[in-house]
């Protein structure tokens, strides 16, 4: 079964060049981060045992929007580009409202 699975590894991989092959790493990895607010989010919930969106969850948002946006630039899908461009944007001021109220919380 491993063999078999490394055989439709290689089978992929072996038609692309190695900057295609790190397109796909990087926008899998995007993909990952982004996947992975939710598992970081469902933890803290599960600790507060109420609804909670740590600050880790929006950096993950971010930098798995930023991530999966430039794979998607690579590509060059118009559809795919205007489906991931505005979340970079909201993910970035959620983190400015966030450390816009700490700051006037240690201000005030």
């Amino acid at each position: 079964m491993i063999d078999g699975l490394w055989l439709a590894v290689e089978t992929y991989f072996s038609s692309m060049t190695g900057e295609e092959i790190a397109w796909k790493c990087v926008g899998l990895f995007g993909v990952l981060l982004f996947f992975s607010r939710w598992i970081i989010q469902w933890i803290a919930s599960e600790r507060r045992a109420q609804s909670h969106m740590p600050l880790l969850f929006w950096y993950l948002s971010f930098a798995g929007a930023v991530m999966t946006l430039a794979y998607v630039l690579y590509l060059g899908d118009e559809i795919l580009i205007l489906g991931n461009s505005a979340n970079s944007f909201v993910y970035a001021r959620n983190l400015m409202l966030i450390y816009q109220g700490r700051k006037q919380v240690s201000n005030g």
